[in-house]
């Protein structure tokens, strides 16, 4: 009996786990995408051992798809080549690794999934152990089917009340890293609990534990429920029973209770995540380009909000406006749905699913001098193109009602 952390590996291990001991686990499912992959298949070759599960593999292509330069290119014809030599089942280039896993139903409650990518964290949302490992790790998990880790201590965020109207899921999150800052959980499990995160759905959910890498941690937790079941029955396709694990007289290092009905709308200003500020201290700053987008906001609600902030409307004619859809499934739901007609109408640009603009290789990025308003997740000096761009963080209704003005603008004046 423990924290989440410590039940999901007990469960796994088959015996009682505690935070602190160094295990070595069998592992689900090991991600991989076109930017990490090249150097996990150097570790496989230096090796020189077999595969030991191929069904466990899953590659994409989405942080620089379609290739935009030829170093891209050359990556993904090495990655296709080791596709075909190996004869592995998994490989998708429909959207941004976090999005399809979840879509595709390779994250389950109460698995441990490997990523080549930071926000692998994202996995947590359906009460699954997702954490992000450098890409010799990934070669070294494809040839033994295992990975170790130090159980993390862990770090329970305790959300209570309803937001005000024009306050979303991404304000609260922001104002969470803002309290912890880059480094207050490193190497923990950070689980986010309470009525306010029960009432939230998947998509909604998913911020948390994907921004859980802002603050260091290891791995973001929300436990799975009717809410997660049904998502994965729904919209996953997948058939249960599933292993809706829960703490059990957990021992926390430190316990953090936030009412979100006293905040307002966040933004985290640059060059630091938790340079976090309520929106009316920055309100008026000038804003060159707006970027709706990245596994942290770029799902189908973001885009519908956005959407519905800018119908009949026109963005600020010096601002470029970029929305760039999680996946292909999402992009075709708004396409149905006139989201992107909507969108197209008032003057953004809508992009293929995938990572764009957010790791400054595509699809938006900055010129020095130039400043970003954006649905991402990190703000680094560097991070969408020139060091001499700024980058701040904020929710979809936050950059749609920017977008409008050309200046940071508080969303409950839309």
């Amino acid at each position: 009996m423990g924290t989440l952390v410590e039940e999901i590996f007990s469960r796994k291990l088959g015996r009682p786990v505690r935070a602190g001991e160094i295990v070595m686990v069998d592992v689900d499912y090991i991600m991989s995408h076109d930017n990490t992959t090249p150097l996990a298949i150097k570790a496989f070759r230096q090796i020189g051992k077999p595969i030991h599960d191929k069904e466990r593999i899953v590659l994409f292509f989405d942080h620089a798809y379609p290739a935009p330069n030829i170093a891209a290119a050359e990556n993904h014809r090495m990655i296709l080549d080791f596709v075909r030599e190996q004869g592995l089942p998994h490989f998708h280039r429909e959207g941004v690794c976090h999005q399809v896993m979840i879509e595709e139903g390779y994250v389950r409650p109460g698995a441990i999934i490997i990523g080549g990518d930071s926000h692998s964290n994202t996995y947590g949302a359906l009460g699954a152990f997702g954490a992000g490992l450098g890409s010799t790790e990934i070669g070294v998990a494809w040839v033994t089917g295992k990975c170790w880790f130090r159980i993390p201590e862990s770090i329970r965020v305790e959300l209570r009340g309803e937001t005000q109207p024009g306050v979303s899921a991404k304000d609260v999150m922001l104002h969470i890293a803002g309290l912890l800052g880059m480094d207050g959980a490193t190497y923990k499990s950070v689980e986010f609990a309470g009525e306010y995160i029960r009432g939230l759905s998947v998509d909604e959910r998913i911020i948390f534990p994907n921004m859980s890498t802002e603050v260091g941690a290891k791995c973001g937790l929300i436990e799975a429920d009717e809410v997660t079941t049904a998502y994965l029955e729904n919209e996953a396709g997948l058939q249960g029973p599933f292993a809706c694990l829960k703490p059990l007289d957990a021992q926390y290092e430190r316990v953090i209770e936030v009412d979100v009905s006293q905040l307002g709308p966040a933004v985290a200003c640059h060059p630091r995540v938790e340079n976090v500020k309520p929106i009316e201290e920055v309100e008026g700053l000038e804003i060159h380009e707006v970027y709706i987008g990245t596994c942290t906001n770029a799902r189908y609600g973001d885009i519908e909000t956005a959407a519905n902030i800018l119908r009949g409307k026109r963005v600020h004619a010096y601002t470029r406006v970029i929305v760039t859809p999680a996946s292909e499934r999402i992009y075709q739901r708004a396409l149905r749905a006139g989201l992107i007609e909507t969108l197209m109408d008032a003057g953004c640009v809508v992009t293929q699913p995938g990572c764009g603009a957010c790791i400054g290789r595509h699809g938006g990025i900055l010129a020095a001098g130039e400043r970003a308003l954006t649905t991402m997740n990190r703000n680094f000096i560097g991070r969408m193109g020139s060091p001499e761009a700024e980058i701040y963080l904020a929710s979809p209704a936050t950059a749609a009602v920017s977008a409008l003005t050309g200046r940071i603008t508080d969303p409950r004046k839309a």
